[in-house]
């Protein structure tokens, strides 16, 4: 059973100010928004002393404030932080009513997606009330830079050599039999995807998904995420997948026109 020995001797290793403050800081959670100084110095596993003298650092730099009843609660500068934070990500803000309107209106699942080094990241995923569509991709999670529809299109608009060193320096996973693997097949799609305004595969990431994505551009014209249906490719008929096709390529220009406005 570890005790406050054991406890003080795993941060020895990590003993800095900073790394206390860091601790003390993730410490606090929704369930736990007040701490008292004896819970902190129990959870660091240090005096008391000790960890009043870091909690009245954060106090100091507005970290943290006393709270009315007692214990410290999070400060005005956390907020200030949040909000920078927000501002930073706030793609999803402009493009989920455009998202949620797709959704709608083509009556599948929309997703929204960005690139992070030789991942693929979902921001935001917007549902159809009337079609369900059961994919593995949801909020948060990653997928490699080769797999479905929004990937190749975040990688298309990329300077073409750019392109090939990422895809010839990262594992190209094989999610299903028809994910692409092979890096020169997939340049040559790439360029088809650019010649075309946008893309679209089936099964490439789950069994019997169509995938359509089209890129969302900044003011500089650099793609910065994907706009991308998802619906089962079974049941979409080529007309169908026409419409799906157009109502995303005008989704996303409207998303893109969205994040010029909010960064001039």
């Amino acid at each position: 059973m570890s005790g406050p020995t054991t406890k003080a001797s795993s941060y020895r290793e990590r003993n800095s100010t900073a790394d206390r403050a860091l601790d003390i800081l993730g410490m606090f959670t929704e369930e736990r928004p007040v701490l008292t100084g004896i819970e902190v110095a129990a959870a660091l596993g240090a005096a008391k002393s000790t960890a009043y003298r870091y909690l009245q650092s954060l106090v100091t730099n507005r970290f943290l404030e006393e709270a009315p009843g007692g214990g410290f609660r999070l400060g005005l500068r956390v907020l200030e932080l949040a909000r920078v934070a927000r501002k930073s990500y706030g793609l999803s803000d402009v493009a989920l009513p455009t998202l949620n309107a797709l959704a709608g209106s083509v009556h599948e699942t929309v997703l929204l997606t960005r690139r992070v080094g030789d991942l693929v990241v979902c921001l935001d995923r917007a549902e159809s009330q009337t079609h369900r569509v059961r994919i593995s991709y949801d909020r948060g999670m990653t997928l490699p830079i080769n797999a479905g529809a929004s990937a190749l299109v975040l990688l298309a608009w990329s300077p073409p050599a750019e392109a090939e060193s990422l895809l010839r320096g990262t594992e190209l996973r094989k999610i299903t039999p028809l994910t692409l693997t092979d890096v020169d097949a997939i340049m040559e799609r790439l360029g088809q995807i650019r010649t075309q305004g946008f893309s679209v595969t089936r099964s490439e990431v789950d069994h019997d998904v169509l995938g359509i994505a089209a890129p969302v551009f900044d003011e500089a014209e650099s793609v910065v995420a994907a706009v991308s249906v998802a619906a089962v490719a079974s049941r979409t008929s080529q007309v169908a997948e026409e419409t799906i096709v157009r109502q995303v390529r005008e989704a996303a220009a409207e998303i893109s026109r969205l994040v010029s406005v909010v960064q001039s």
